[in-house]
């Protein structure tokens, strides 16, 4: 039964994810704001949360049944740690960043909105995951394990940070968007990549190089489109600079 159950959520989560994986490129690469990408964005959304979610179901029928659910690996212990554990933390990581950056674009510069219980409680959920993650790899001794907890740690943190703030910056909102979402497509392709080669090329399936794929490209798009945002800040302040000496 865990089994057939295990079978039925590999597929929805394949196309769900794949779906995802597809989408992430509209909003990246359309005009920002405009109605493709508010309405592409909106899909990619869902699929990353629908992903993730049922991504929590693989983790825990894969912690029932280790063996069982993945008949190609003998180490149970391996099996339970990046398949279990480290799935069920980068599902939470993955809702977290898909909610966290949706809010941000929805909310915008309405920061009291953003202090909703499924936001503040993903922070929660997100933090006592990474630090399991952490646990479960130096218990099993996997690098990986302990390396990709710190993402989670990083994304708890700068996600709070943005919560705390009283007074945020006008386009503090969009980035946190940028950074959120962006990081739910790292997220997302990172899982595709490395789970999806453990059926396809199992010895690279744990490979630092795979893994550091999506990260950097993410991490440079999330870069990019930052400094997009704050140099046209700069460039307006400085339109409306001259007319505001002329006032005075």
């Amino acid at each position: 039964m865990t089994v057939d159950v295990f079978h039925i959520l590999v597929a929805c989560h394949i196309v769900s994810g794949a779906i995802g994986l597809v989408t992430f490129w509209v909003p990246i690469s359309s005009q920002k704001g405009g109605s493709k990408h508010v309405r592409f964005g909106r899909v990619f959304t869902y699929c990353m949360l629908i992903t993730g979610c049922v991504a929590i179901g693989i983790a825990s029928t894969t912690l029932i049944a280790p063996a069982a659910t993945h008949p190609a690996l003998d180490d149970v212990a391996l099996i339970r740690g990046i398949f279990g554990w480290m799935m069920l933390y980068l599902a939470l990581l993955t809702i977290n960043l898909a909610w966290f950056g949706w809010l941000a674009g929805v909310n915008k510069r309405d920061h009291n909105k953003n202090w909703e219980w499924r936001n503040l409680w993903l922070q929660v959920l997100v933090a006592g995951a990474a630090a399991n993650c952490l646990v479960q790899g130096v218990m099993i001794n996997q690098v990986l394990m302990i390396g990709i907890s710190f993402v989670g740690f990083a994304t708890v943190g700068t996600n709070m940070w943005f919560l705390m703030k009283a007074k945020p910056g006008p386009k503090d909102w969009l980035l946190e968007h940028i950074k959120a979402l962006v990081g739910a497509g790292i997220s997302v392709y990172t899982a595709f990549l490395a789970f999806g080669a453990v059926r396809l090329m199992p010895q690279a399936a744990l490979s630092p190089v795979l893994w550091a794929i999506p990260l950097v490209t993410g991490v440079s798009l999330i870069l990019y489109h930052q400094r997009k945002v704050m140099r046209r800040g700069r460039a307006s302040s400085s339109k409306l600079a001259p007319d505001a000496q002329t006032v005075r």
